[in-house]
């Protein structure tokens, strides 16, 4: 099969697809790997590392597109890209159809096989391909968020883990899952005092047993979390639904209990963002005030960290993408239920329920 590797041209996305690993282990198997010029620079891999993995360097994005069978990405499509994919290309990526009418409608007009990293799925209902990506983020939210909360950035001015003789910072995590209990801990050792709220006693039980001491439980509801924001330096939205709409956990109406200055990390944007007034930032242009309380929604926070994020990810996906490239995407998703369940757009029909839901569109199962 013949995989191509794009450069990513979304803002300030410096991951790439493949790691130079990645492309051995493909040609290992006897798949031929075509990766754009520089894609890989901003990862910290050069041309000449990919060329000695065994891939051969394209000049520009358009020549990987119209060679490849496969495309194995990092983020989706964006405009530019719509004319590039064609029917029957498989892109293999992260996508996040529910919350982008405007991708959805031209993945289903190009006819091309899209499987979403965040929707492979595990019978433990694990999220593998989405799971590395989580605990960068996780980790990342608390770093950006400590740095908004400083006065020099137009926050309160209140320091993380506070010093003796002061209380330390009050953060709310929304979601026990792989980002917030990756948040959590990075916050508890930070020393700040951290609440993490959720629905799912199950995963509080979990939570109380694993994290530091410094990390409350809270059930996540309306009330319960209106309690908490008077007193809350820093909010981390990290709720997920796999391939649907997030949910607005916090109304516009609910800043008017914060206090001015206050920050919200919104690491759900992705997915429509759990906070009624987000909408998606940039790395280069990160933060908006909103009622006083600034908002951090830039929905590529791992792309902050590339280096450490592509390895991560190559980590992942790997086995997936081999698996695709040996056996073709539908005997691969035959064979494994996981990787079919990454399946949301096949050949101009939605095959996954909760994308075709978000829009009222018919859903199709992909068999």
């Amino acid at each position: 099969m013949k995989i191509g590797v794009p450069k990513e041209i979304k803002n300030n996305e410096n991951r790439v697809g493949m790691t130079p690993t990645g492309v051995a282990e493909m040609t290992a198997h006897g798949h031929h790997v075509y990766v754009q010029h520089t894609a890989g620079e901003g990862s910290g891999f050069t041309d000449e590392a990919y060329i000695q993995a065994g891939a051969q360097i394209l000049p520009d994005i358009g020549d990987v597109y119209a060679i490849a069978d496969m495309i194995v990405k990092v983020k989706e499509p964006i405009e530019p890209e719509y004319p590039l994919v064609r029917k029957g290309q498989v892109v293999f990526t992260y996508f996040h159809f529910a919350a982008d009418r405007e991708l959805t409608d031209a993945m289903l007009a190009s006819g091309a096989v899209c499987i979403a990293y965040e929707t492979v799925q595990k019978t433990d209902r694990s999220l593998p391909l989405l799971i590395p990506m989580s605990e960068v983020a996780g980790r990342m939210a608390v770093q950006q968020g400590a740095h908004f909360l400083e006065k020099t950035h137009g926050g309160r001015g209140v320091l993380l883990g506070g010093v003796p003789g002061v209380l330390p910072a009050k953060v709310l995590i929304l979601g026990g899952g792989r980002v917030g209990s990756n948040a959590a801990l990075m916050a508890a050792g930070l020393g700040a005092e951290v609440t993490v709220a959720d629905c799912s006693l199950d995963c509080l039980r979990h939570l109380s047993q694993v994290l530091p001491k410094n990390v409350k439980t809270l059930y996540a509801s309306e009330l319960n979390i209106r309690h908490e924001l008077p007193t809350t330096d820093l909010v981390i939205g990290s709720v997920l639904i796999p391939g649907a709409t997030t949910p607005h956990l916090i109304t516009r109406e609910m800043l008017k209990l914060m206090r001015t200055g206050s920050v919200l990390v919104d690491v759900a944007i992705d997915q429509g963002g759990c906070f009624e007034t987000s909408h998606p930032t940039t790395h280069s242009d990160p933060v908006y005030v909103q009622d006083g309380i600034i908002h951090y929604c830039v929905a590529n926070i791992p792309g902050a960290v590339p280096y450490t994020s592509t390895l991560a990810l190559t980590n992942a996906t790997l086995p997936y993408a081999v698996a695709l490239a040996d056996k073709g995407w539908h005997k691969a998703c035959q064979d494994d239920h996981a990787l079919a369940l990454g399946l949301n757009v096949v050949n101009g029909k939605i095959t996954f329920k909760a994308v075709a839901d978000a829009f009222g569109l018919p859903y199709t199962p992909w068999e």
